[in-house]
């Protein structure tokens, strides 16, 4: 899940782009929601991929520190990852299922 540009949301009313320390101050607070839903599993998702969001944002920021970039851009492919894992996997057919409708094996 990534993001090509950078949100318009991000953006502060008056167009210019969002203080990072703003963006840093939102991800904690999400990050600690995320914490405190773990048994809410679609819950879990959804903060997950907002986490993954702020991280890329703050990534994409130019001013931002080189460090700092790097760090965001990690912990967003981290994030990304934590996404993908909870996702519900489709469920497979059974081999005699798929034979009576007629379906070919994958």
């Amino acid at each position: 899940m990534a993001i090509e540009t950078m949100n318009p949301v991000l953006l502060e009313p008056n167009s210019a782009p969002a203080q990072p320390e703003l963006l840093i101050s939102a991800v904690l607070h999400l990050m600690s929601h995320y914490t405190a839903n773990l048994h809410e599993t679609s819950e879990c998702t959804k903060l997950a991929a907002v986490i993954e969001r702020h991280f890329k944002a703050l990534a994409d920021l130019p001013d931002l520190a080189p460090v700092l970039r790097a760090t965001c851009h990690q912990l967003a492919d981290q994030w990304a990852s934590v996404v993908e894992r909870s996702m519900p996997r489709p469920q497979r057919m059974a081999f005699f299922s798929r034979l009576a409708a007629g379906t070919r094996p994958v």
